[in-house]
């Protein structure tokens, strides 16, 4: 992991909501975000990025590490990620070959006798674990809160190797987040025969959602179960059991303030026969992907209701919304029945 040498600060000042934003939270919490993937960045490439509204570059030094930069040169403004060169363990502008290191700090003016003081780069905290290279985002620009855990399916021989999905959404990350406590949803939106008991608890920064499914198959019901664990917005897995064991790390990063870049990467256990290892999980995979286009169109049109008017079969809605309030610099006030007898209620 890397450590931003030079943090910026909003100095207390309070988020406001942009014109026409459909949002009542800041369109970019407080949390770890996937921003490639390790194989797509080897030793010496360069890839810009665009998230949270600016323009990033990453970039791996010869000794393997990941390292994020705002991507703009404090000299004339060129962009690191095109044209950008790795140097040993910096990144040297295509404009006039000013080196940055991995903190931001510039280390070399190759035709100046003096670095000046300002030549300094915001440098992002990096992950990069389970095959996911991550940044930490945080509006005033304090050091991660909490750490991304080892998945033991990762690089495991006994799973499948990652496959990979991924959607541009017009939506926020705690709308998507939202759906795994929404039981009533997924009888009336994805038409599964029961309206799955969903339970959650808020384990610090982890919402852990646990409902047990009936898996209608042609030899007959099978019983199984979903466990969903949200490590903040940015950063899920989600384990299914029953017809096939089979886990979705599931990462939503905001590009700008209407639109995230989803990615879901699933990986099974082997089965004996490798046939029927690819046949069922490429089955469950589309059915996921099935009920994600299912949900595109309402995340894509819908409002935040801050206030929701909720019974008590919509599921841990209230506990939910206590959870998500941590991961904001300025969070809106909860009612009195979202924190308190209504996540009570909505969780039975």
């Amino acid at each position: 992991m890397t450590t931003t040498a030079d943090r910026p600060q909003t100095h207390g000042r309070a988020w406001e909501a942009p014109p026409g934003y459909r949002f009542d939270v800041p369109p970019f919490p407080n949390c770890w975000f996937q921003v490639a993937y390790s194989d797509e960045l080897q030793p010496g490439e360069v890839m810009p990025l665009h998230y949270f509204g600016r323009e990033l570059v990453l970039f791996r030094g010869e000794d393997g590490t990941a390292r994020v930069l705002d991507a703009f040169c404090p000299h004339l403004g060129a962009h690191l990620g095109y044209g950008g060169l790795v140097v040993e363990d910096t990144i040297r502008c295509p404009f006039h070959a000013w080196r940055f290191d991995g903190a931001g700090r510039c280390v070399e003016v190759p035709y100046a006798q003096r670095i000046p003081p300002l030549a300094k780069l915001r440098a992002w905290d990096v992950c990069e674990k389970n095959g996911l290279i991550l940044v930490w985002h945080h509006m005033e620009g304090k050091p991660p809160a909490y750490e991304i855990p080892d998945l033991p399916e990762y690089g495991n021989p006994a799973w499948t190797p990652y496959v990979r999905k991924r959607w541009k959404i017009r939506t926020h990350n705690q709308e998507m987040a939202e759906n795994a406590v929404d039981s009533a949803h997924f009888k009336y939106v994805h038409g599964t025969p029961e309206q799955p008991k969903t339970r959650a608890e808020i384990d610090g920064h982890i919402l852990r959602a646990r409902s047990p499914v009936n898996y209608t198959t042609p030899q007959g019901t099978v019983e199984g179960g979903i466990a969903s664990d949200s490590y903040g917005f940015g950063f899920g897995t989600t384990r299914f059991t029953g017809i096939v064991e089979t886990l979705l790390v599931s990462s939503v990063t905001p590009i700008d303030g209407e639109y995230v870049d989803v990615r879901f990467s699933f990986t099974v256990k082997k089965m004996a026969n490798e046939d029927a290892t690819k046949g069922v999980s490429r089955a469950f995979i589309n059915e996921i992907e099935r009920q994600l286009g299912q949900d595109i169109p309402i995340w894509e049109n819908k409002v935040m209701q801050m206030r929701p008017v909720l019974c008590d079969g919509d599921g841990p809605v209230g506990i939910f919304r206590r959870w998500a309030k941590q991961f904001y610099t300025t969070a809106p006030e909860l009612s009195p029945a979202e924190a308190g007898d209504l996540g009570t209620a909505a969780s039975r």
